[in-house]
């Protein structure tokens, strides 16, 4: 399966010379030059992997890391021309899940990208795709199965199924929901959020407790919580 790779960097180089050779290894590229340019962009494309930069302008790779974290758990690698401890400590209690510090050979920079998408997605590379307590989903084949058993799902409600699902275990808002699900265009208001997951859980069954309720803020694919006897449903 194809990756995509958001190359976060101040210098058009840097950006270019990654993306050559990640394309050589067969995957995608997007580009951003910038942090605010970075996040615009992680939210327009299905991102598997940011490589990011830390001293930019307009917003930096720190800053960056932290409003990722909000939405995504997307493996990220952090770049730096600074090997203080600090800097790599602070990183990580970011959230950060690999530090390099500048000048990098591309080639080692691309092992270390190739590593951690293996150890992120090894579930999928190894045929389990998206497996969770009984409840299967192949992206790809755009299939949802319970227990083996075929579940039908409209593209919107299998959509948002996948959207919680690759932010599993992290809330979501009604507004990012909305935004990502039916477009930054739609005119639609946040109840078509609800009834959306309504009709989901509906279909989900015995696997609904999956997509928990959070008061007054949105919802959440909680795979933690599988063991739970009961959880509010709206």
């Amino acid at each position: 399966m194809n990756r995509t790779i958001l190359i976060v960097d101040d210098e058009e180089r840097m950006r270019l010379l990654m993306e050559a050779y990640l394309k050589k290894e067969g995957m995608k590229t997007v580009l951003a030059e910038n942090g605010k340019d970075a996040l615009d962009k992680f939210g327009k494309y299905e991102v598997d992997l940011v490589v990011l930069d830390i001293m930019m302008p307009l917003m930096d790779g720190w800053t960056v890391c932290r409003k990722l974290r909000e939405i995504s758990n997307v493996p990220i690698i952090m770049l730096t021309a600074r090997a203080e401890d600090e800097d790599q400590l602070l990183g990580f209690q970011l959230g950060t899940d690999s530090y390099v510090t500048k000048p990098v050979s591309p080639s080692i920079l691309v092992a270390r990208i190739k590593a951690l998408l293996k150890r992120a997605y090894s579930d999928e590379e190894n045929g389990e795709k998206n497996n969770y307590d009984g409840l299967c989903i192949n992206e790809e084949a755009h299939e949802v199965k319970i227990n083996e058993d075929d579940i039908y799902l409209s593209p919107k409600e299998f959509e948002l199924l996948c959207y919680l699902i690759k932010n599993k275990n992290i809330v979501l808002t009604r507004e990012k929901i909305l935004d990502y699900v039916w477009g930054l265009d739609y005119y639609g208001d946040l109840r078509t959020v609800d009834t959306h997951v309504k009709r989901l859980r509906e279909k989900l069954g015995a696997k609904a407790y999956l997509i928990t309720t959070i008061r007054g803020v949105g919802y959440k694919f909680d795979i933690k919580g599988k063991n739970k006897k009961s959880i509010h449903l709206e």
